[in-house]
């Protein structure tokens, strides 16, 4: 399926998973999608009704294929973005330590700081996204927040 080819090459770009070696096989970022998926799909209503089939894998009908979905696309693929890195900063916050002893001293918390960092950048990016696509990528509070000037003001005979 095209999905499998296309979302999982924009995953590696958004976790930084490039190079000769690729720290995630790409069976494990195919499940780790289609969990992405079903988790957006609780969130999201999407114009297409989409069957995620975790355990298949497939996603039906295929975002990808002749009518693309980009927002779902989009979606499910920073959603698993942040996803991965979050559980990457968990697994390094297990080795985030500060070894003192006299004056020298070894800090492994900056691993853990940098990705947790990068875990939430990921995480607010799925956010802001999801919320300008349920919002119909319009511009939220515009007429509320621009210039009004009422010319009806002191005209009505009880204004003196």
């Amino acid at each position: 399926m095209a999905w499998e080819n296309e979302m999982v090459l924009i995953v590696r770009h958004l976790v930084d998973d490039l190079g000769t070696t690729e720290t995630y096989d790409t069976t494990r970022l195919e499940e780790s999608i289609l969990v992405g998926a079903q988790l957006v799909t609780l969130e999201v209503d999407f114009d297409k009704t989409y069957t995620i089939d975790v355990d298949g894998p497939t996603i039906t009908p295929d975002p990808t294929a002749a009518t693309r979905d980009n927002a779902f696309i989009n979606l499910v693929c920073l959603k698993t973005a942040a996803n991965i890195l979050c559980a990457e900063a968990k697994a390094s916050a297990a080795n985030s330590m500060i070894v003192q002893d006299g004056p020298a001293k070894i800090d492994l918390t900056f691993q853990f700081r940098s990705k947790q960092t990068a875990a939430d950048k990921a995480v607010k990016a799925y956010q802001d996204a999801r919320f300008q696509y349920v919002a119909g990528n319009g511009t939220g509070g515009q007429a509320v927040l621009g210039p009004f000037v009422n010319e009806n003001i002191g005209t009505y005979p009880w204004n003196f």
